[in-house]
């Protein structure tokens, strides 16, 4: 790792544009990125399909060529460099594992590409799979085994070149659901004890809260936030932001001045309101609307309930299932209720520039 504070990834004024179809007008995928990622950090690049999260990831692999701008690696620019010449190894979401190879072999076969000798291959072979928990599964066959382990041993492989950064092009897209989530924790803890830069592409939020230290937003080739977790996700800088991490909860302008007083766009996030009995009185300190329950969805451990706003516009509450069944909160839908929130969980959020 650098000890001399240069980020393990700089971007400056990246741009890509591909060719375009029948006006040939060409189509910018990603617009004027920058951005500086330090040693040793996991950061997610999240937005929508199309949003050119996974061209940027390829640009700093070095199997796109930027339009414009530089790919700065640890201080050297290798925009014009081809990806084997690049400190960084890339691991996709269909693992690319050799089904002929068993695991150790799959493992070490770059190394053996690149003429390391066979006992120091086997050796880092070994200590890379000790770094993703397979130890024992040595001579497993692919096929044999699951779609996690799987995803592991592709991670080893690209691990035991010892590269710079780590690429990640949604690997955990193929798993269901609660593998994807014991992924998730593990991965994270992998990074941490092997002390890579982690650079990981998502289209999934929670994913993306889950594993970061640092998030970077895309929307429309463009980057529009770079925060923590919690700041991009209670302090989100745009609407979009604001819409596309997490459950979208905004007040238009008329609705927001009228239930609050607020000049502008508002958001208070759902799991934040509390939902009360129509003429109840307000907490202390605490901001209010009443409504009507338009729909409730009952998922096990929790409710979200769907409240049209007298004021208009429309706020969805999540609240806990500790004391009450499914039957209890189903009996809210048409109900007239009393939404209930802290003024500090409220924030304004500036407008899209057009």
């Amino acid at each position: 790792m650098s000890t001399n504070g240069t980020a393990a990834v700089a971007l400056r004024g990246l741009r890509k544009e591909f060719a375009g179809r029948g006006t040939g007008e060409p189509t910018v995928a990603v617009d004027g990125v920058d951005l500086d990622i330090a040693e040793g950090e996991f950061v997610t690049l999240l937005g929508p399909s199309g949003s050119g999260k996974t061209t940027v990831l390829r640009m700093i692999a070095g199997f796109e060529r930027p339009t414009a701008g530089r790919v700065v690696l640890r201080g050297t620019d290798v925009t014009d460099r081809p990806p084997f010449q690049r400190e960084v190894n890339t691991v996709f979401q269909d693992y690319a594992l050799f089904p002929h190879l068993d695991v150790l072999r799959n493992v070490e076969y770059g190394l053996r590409v690149t003429k390391v000798p066979a006992a120091q291959a086997r050796e880092r072979a070994r200590s890379a799979l000790a770094a993703v928990r397979l130890e024992g599964f040595e001579k497993r066959a692919p096929a044999h085994l699951s779609g996690g382990q799987r995803q592991r041993v592709a991670l080893a492989r690209a691990l035991v070149n010892r590269p710079a950064v780590l690429l990640l092009d949604e690997p955990l897209g193929a798993l269901d659901l609660k593998l994807r989530e014991q992924m998730q924790v593990e991965l994270k803890a992998i990074q941490r004890e092997v002390g890579i830069t982690f650079v990981f592409v998502t289209h999934d939020q929670e994913e993306a809260l889950t594993m970061s230290d640092r998030i970077v937003v895309f929307d429309r080739g463009r980057v529009e936030q770079v925060g923590t977790p919690a700041e991009v996700y209670e302090r989100p800088a745009t609407e979009f932001v604001a819409s596309f991490v997490g459950t979208s909860n905004l007040l238009q302008p008329d609705a927001a001045r009228q239930v609050i007083g607020h000049e502008g766009l508002y958001s208070i996030r759902p799991e934040k309101i509390s939902v009360l009995q129509d003429g109840a009185a307000l907490p202390d300190g605490a901001q209010g609307a009443s409504g009507t329950v338009a729909e409730v969805v009952y998922v096990g451990s929790a409710t979200r309930f769907v409240v049209d706003l007298d004021a208009g516009g429309r706020l969805i509450a999540l609240q806990q299932n500790s004391d009450t069944s499914s039957m209890d909160v189903l009996a809210y839908r048409g109900r007239r209720v009393l939404l209930s929130w802290r003024r500090e969980h409220g924030f304004a959020v500036p407008r899209a520039q057009t």
